[in-house]
This record gives structure tokens, C-alpha cells and sequence, in this order.
């Protein structure tokens, strides 16, 4: 028999993400939600054992941070609708994790490896849903339109993780060519 994915609890956890995620994505300080999950990174790849009183830490860590490869996408769908906890073999080709954040994941995964399952759940719904964080509808994940809201939104994810900040403006390499650009209506 399977584990079960205890989906209130990934509601909860995605509403509490959020809200951080919101809270730090200021337009006025640009970097700082890479300066809050580079920190946050680091003291939980020191004490994976946090997560056990801030477990909405994880998923804020590895938001934009990870890929879900399309062929995963219905797959993710389909554990989250029928709550069913995926096996590691399942979960570990469903998933991309960035090269930097390797030696965090080995550490969470060492922690407990349900605990990272769920927080890349958490990123996936983040990242694949369109409906209210509050929502815990079951049927989110089982409409047929969600196919093309799919595509989409990995088509914008795709697009912002080109353009992710990964600190500071002032690194080596940084291309301020962009910096001028306005949008129809907007002020100078």
C-alpha cells in the first residue's frame, strides 16, 4: 500500500510560502527574497532538523529553484489528486534541482526524505496552480484545461528562470542593458 500525501497540510504549507514568498518580493528591494532563501539555504543545509518547526521554509527555499520536466506534470498531478505520496524512484526523475542546491538536497533528504517530497509538492502547486492558495478543491489537479494552463505557466516559469536574479546586481556579469526598459503607460 502507498503513503498518503497529507494535502491540507501541503495547503497550509503553500499558504504560509506565499505569504513569505509575497512578503520578500518587493519591487523596491529586488533581491530580497535571493538574499532571504540564501540564507535560509544555508542554515538549513547546517540543521535540516528546522524543518520540523518551519517546514514552509523548504519550499520558499526552492522556489524557482527547481523544474518539474513536462512528462512530470500529470504525473504530479495525478499524487496530489489522489494524495499518494510517490516512491523516491518515482519522485527523483520528476524533478530537477539546480546544481548549487544539490548539497541541500542531500542533507534534507538525509532529514527525511517525505519532508523534501512534500516541499517540491508544495513548489509544484505554487507553480501549476491558478486557484487561491486556500483552495483545497481535489479536482484543482483533474480538469482537463489545466493542460493548457500547464503549458503556460512552464512557459513563464521557463521564462523567469532565465532572467532569476541569483544575488546581488553588482556581480561580475551582470548585464544592466534591461535596466531602461518601460512599459506602455508607465513613468520614466
Amino acid at each position: 500500500m502507498s503513503k498518503k500525501l497529507n494535502i491540507p497540510r501541503l495547503e497550509t504549507l503553500k499558504t504560509e510560502a506565499l505569504e513569505n514568498i509575497h512578503s520578500y518580493d518587493d519591487p523596491e528591494s529586488p533581491t530580497a527574497l535571493a538574499q532571504f532563501t540564501a540564507k535560509m539555504k544555508a542554515i538549513l543545509l547546517q540543521d535540516p532538523s528546522m524543518l520540523a518547526d518551519l517546514p514552509e521554509y523548504l519550499p520558499i527555499a526552492l522556489y524557482g529553484q527547481i523544474k518539474f520536466p513536462p512528462a512530470a506534470i500529470k504525473q504530479w498531478q495525478q499524487w496530489l489528486t489522489t494524495a499518494t505520496l510517490p516512491s523516491w524512484d518515482q519522485f527523483k526523475t520528476s524533478v530537477a534541482f539546480n546544481n548549487a542546491d544539490l548539497p541541500l538536497i542531500k542533507a534534507i533528504r538525509d532529514y527525511s526524505e517525505t519532508v523534501l517530497i512534500e516541499a517540491c509538492a508544495v513548489v509544484f502547486m505554487i507553480s501549476h496552480d491558478n486557484s487561491p492558495a486556500s483552495s483545497t478543491d481535489s479536482d484543482q489537479y483533474g480538469d482537463d484545461d489545466r493542460d493548457n494552463d500547464d503549458d503556460r505557466n512552464n512557459d513563464y516559469a521557463d521564462d523567469a528562470d532565465k532572467f532569476a536574479d541569483d544575488g546581488d546586481n553588482d556581480e561580475d556579469g551582470y548585464d544592466d542593458q534591461f535596466d531602461d526598459i518601460r512599459f506602455n503607460g508607465e513613468n520614466s
